[in-house]
């Protein structure tokens, strides 16, 4: 079989460790979300299962699996099964084109550390993370429930009006950077804090020259992840449990893991598009005198730590701040974060035209 070479391999490889990391951290998110939870509310959270109750992830998975599966007579049971199932694939594959790492090198071969090279990595995971909205709208509408439908109209249009304001977060990156490839946005800062030649390297982030547009991308997350205060899909005081209120097992388990995975996306984009990935402070000191693999595995750990920290923060808030009602859910969408952002673009433009103008 020719196709099979040590690149497909490696890349095979690395493909298979993302998924296993990624699904590692969102079951162990959610033990972190409930001992987060009891540490807000001075309570101990789970300590039952295994020591410090780092078993609870896998206790809880178990039960999902052995949980009596239950399907609705009235529902369009192909659909209710395609539902939860969409939700996980499109959650897992937004993680393809992210950049983990610098290169790894070993004599003459050289490994790039992202699992899908894609010079429009941006498009794609709004593509993907468009279509993410499709699995909880299906499972709603299948369920023949009108709490589940509610759930599910609320999720679609709390993701359209957020993925505009998104967008155009995303635009004045773009502008800024010239580039669509998260790879490229990552390696640009590598540089020395607004180009100052005498700060260490790995410092030059995004989150210095778009701060309002970072604001904006993680509130806009928040809603795109349905987690509080923008959890109105599943608003339990009002819709039961909303788009999944008919799921049970392990179906119930993968909107729930689903969401999980897409925190923990959402926080290695928001690393990789304004904290500078997997760069850090001496990145360059580090590669000259350790070795660059040495930069390299320090720049993936890195990385993961900045997901982590997003990832505390989303739950942070959620035992924080209350949930919205639906109409300041939309009032704040469509009518501060949107002309925000478009402020934002318009200012990025201003201020690229006047560095080009005075400094080039």
């Amino acid at each position: 079989m020719e196709f099979i070479t040590f690149e497909f391999l490696v890349k095979t490889a690395i493909i298979l460790l993302v998924f296993v990391i990624t699904l590692g951290i969102a079951a162990y998110s959610t033990l972190a979300e409930r001992k987060i939870s009891a540490f807000l509310q001075d309570r101990i959270g789970p300590n039952r299962a295994g020591p410090f109750g780092l078993l609870q992830p896998l206790a809880d998975a178990g039960k999902m699996f052995f949980k009596e599966e239950f399907i609705p007579e009235t529902s369009s049971k192909f659909l209710f099964i395609l539902g939860p199932s969409l939700a996980m694939l499109t959650a897992m594959m937004a993680s393809a084109v992210i950049p983990f790492g610098d290169t790894l090198q070993f004599g003459d071969t050289v490994i790039n550390i992202q699992p899908v090279e894609a010079n429009i990595g941006i498009l794609y995971i709004f593509g993907v993370v468009s279509l993410g909205v499709y699995g909880v709208m299906i499972g709603g509408w299948a369920s023949n429930n009108k709490f589940s439908l509610l759930g599910a109209i609320r999720a679609a249009s709390q993701n359209i009006s957020y993925e505009l304001a998104m967008g155009f977060s995303i635009i004045a990156i773009l502008m800024m950077t010239g580039s669509l490839s998260l790879g490229d946005i990552a390696s640009q800062q590598k540089g020395s804090f607004f180009g100052i030649s005498w700060l260490p390297s790995g410092t030059n982030w995004n989150i210095f020259y778009q701060p309002l547009g970072f604001i904006l991308f993680c509130t806009c997350s928040f809603a795109e992840c349905n987690r509080t205060p923008f959890d109105l899909p599943e608003c339990e005081s009002e819709l039961v449990g909303g788009y999944h209120t008919e799921y049970s097992s392990m179906k119930l388990g993968l909107y729930l893991f689903s969401e999980y995975v897409n925190m923990f996306v959402a926080g290695l984009v928001m690393s990789t598009l304004y904290f500078g990935g997997y760069n850090y402070p001496g990145v360059d000191f580090v590669a000259a005198n350790f070795g660059q693999n040495i930069a390299t595995f320090l720049g993936i750990g890195v990385l993961l730590g900045k997901a982590l920290a997003f990832i505390f923060f989303f739950m942070w808030i959620r035992w924080t701040l209350p949930r919205f009602r639906y109409d300041q859910l939309m009032n704040l969408g469509w009518k501060s974060m949107i002309p925000l952002a478009i402020l934002n673009v318009v200012f990025t433009g201003g201020f690229i035209m006047l560095k080009e103008m005075f400094f080039s």
